[in-house]
């Protein structure tokens, strides 16, 4: 017996979701996440059976349910926001910074893990092991077979996929880039431009006929994927798919109002019924972004209540969102243990200001949970790294000063300085200068009384970097 027909024993109306899951893993991985997510969305209707109605479609309330109604155990709870939490990173893999290395074995993983759920789940029903059942490495969609049917065969299905996987490819291409731009003067080349290009192309033929294809090519449009952006083209598409019941383009038609934008001026009403849409299917950027218009109304309670299932659901702008209202006590009771939660799974789910924010926490207040200088270091380099955050750079220059990381590194903390310099606002701008002239003063006062070699040599560079 092979794994998908263990599957198909077992719960035969979700065999199709596994085998299309385990089918995009190697060439589509973003698909494979949103399948499997949607996936254990359906198995949760299975665990409910005739005995608990939902009162929500967002998979994370519906998980609580069944675990406060008794209807699923600890290990069946975890096992499922574990699949819940790899569909969030296949949506947005970019936000979780995730090469497409890192991204095929989260696809990997998250296929063995709704394996071991249902051999957990088979024990449970059927009071006797899973039966043994061989692995099948080899049932995945070829890339070739998937080319053949977007180019000879005009499929729209297969042209979206194909455009959804060159989508991802540019994404995460592109974050390397501009990732790499500053750490060297060597001009590299540019592959995220022909990828975005790509994807372009077979969104617009695709976008004929699905729905959310038409949501891609219109933000192909928006952003220029393949020309000049054209934001009236992209921003009548979108509304056109959310129009079609696209939550996606729903959720962006809502922000659009929201924020205001070429084509749509800034209208809370409108902003409020697209996005209470989008919200009530499931979206957790518009559940997200309409704690933000009731934030901004005032209306603290419901935008505490939007931006906590947003979080729930691993938003992490949100989760950052949240940890600041704790810790305000904004539509909530003030509670600073779990703002610095919360604070702490936005960080680990992407958000750089979180990162900069925890990593402050961790350096600075020895009572801060969880604290780990490694950590405190990492959060603060992927925080320079991914969004030039000045800062992240003030910060981790002052720990590699004083030595709070466990080393000395002057040259380190006089190359951000230089760094921060080039980037800061002019409010940074001060604060930069401040450190730069205490960093010299430092080295002023350590250079004449040094004899070793290789010392006075690093006091010279960082002296040079800050010049």
């Amino acid at each position: 017996m092979k794994d998908a027909e263990f599957v198909r024993q077992l719960v035969p109306e979700l065999a199709q979701d596994y085998e299309e899951a385990k089918g995009y893993v190697g060439d589509v991985p973003t698909q494979a996440l949103l399948h499997i997510r949607t996936l254990a969305h359906k198995l949760t209707g299975r665990l409910a059976g005739d005995k608990l109605s939902f009162d929500s479609p967002n998979l994370y309330d519906r998980i609580e349910q069944l675990n406060q109604a008794r209807l699923i155990d600890v290990p069946t709870a975890r096992a499922l926001h574990k699949l819940r939490g790899h569909g969030n990173r296949g949506a947005h893999p970019e936000k979780y910074h995730l090469t497409r290395d890192q991204l095929q074995t989260l696809a990997n993983k998250a296929i063995r893990d709704c394996l071991s759920l249902f051999e957990h789940l088979h024990y449970k029903w059927r009071r006797q092991p899973a039966p043994e059942y061989q692995f099948d490495a080899t049932a995945t969609l070829p890339a070739k077979e998937l080319c053949y049917r977007a180019v000879m065969e005009d499929d729209a299905d297969a042209q979206y996929l194909l455009a959804m996987s060159l989508k991802s490819k540019a994404l995460m291409e592109l974050e390397q880039e501009q990732a790499l731009a500053d750490s060297t003067d060597v001009l590299l080349p540019v592959q995220s431009d022909k990828s975005f290009a790509k994807a372009a192309y077979w969104f617009s033929l695709s976008a004929v006929h699905i729905p959310e294809a038409l949501f891609e090519h219109g933000v192909a449009l928006l952003h220029g994927y393949s020309s000049a952006p054209d934001p009236f083209a992209g921003e009548q598409a979108i509304a056109e798919a959310a129009a079609k019941g696209v939550k996606e383009a729903q959720a962006l038609l809502g922000y659009f109002y929201l924020v205001g934008s070429e084509c749509h001026p800034k209208d809370e009403t409108k902003a409020q019924t697209w996005l209470q849409q989008a919200a009530d299917a499931g979206n957790i950027e518009a559940m997200s972004n309409l704690g933000v218009l009731w934030y901004q109304r005032g209306e603290m309670a419901k935008a505490h209540y939007w931006i906590c299932r947003a979080a729930r659901e691993g938003f992490a702008n949100a989760q950052y969102h949240l940890a600041l209202m704790l810790a305000r006590g904004e539509g909530c009771q003030q509670d600073l243990e779990s703002s610095e939660y919360w604070l702490a799974e936005a960080a680990e789910h992407g958000n750089l200001d979180a990162m900069v924010e925890r990593a402050r926490h961790m350096l600075n207040d020895d009572s801060a949970f969880g604290s780990d200088l490694s950590k405190a270091e990492s959060y603060l380099r992927q925080a320079i790294r991914y969004g030039h955050s000045v800062p992240a750079m003030l910060e981790l220059s002052t720990a590699l000063a004083d030595g709070v990381l466990g080393r000395i590194d002057v040259v380190g903390a006089a190359a951000l300085l230089s760094l921060a310099r080039s980037r800061a606002n002019p409010q940074e701008s001060g604060i930069v200068q401040v450190l730069a002239d205490s960093l010299q003063a430092q080295i002023d006062k350590v250079l004449p009384l040094t004899t070793d070699r290789e010392q006075t040599k690093a006091l010279k560079r960082a002296r040079e970097l800050l010049a």
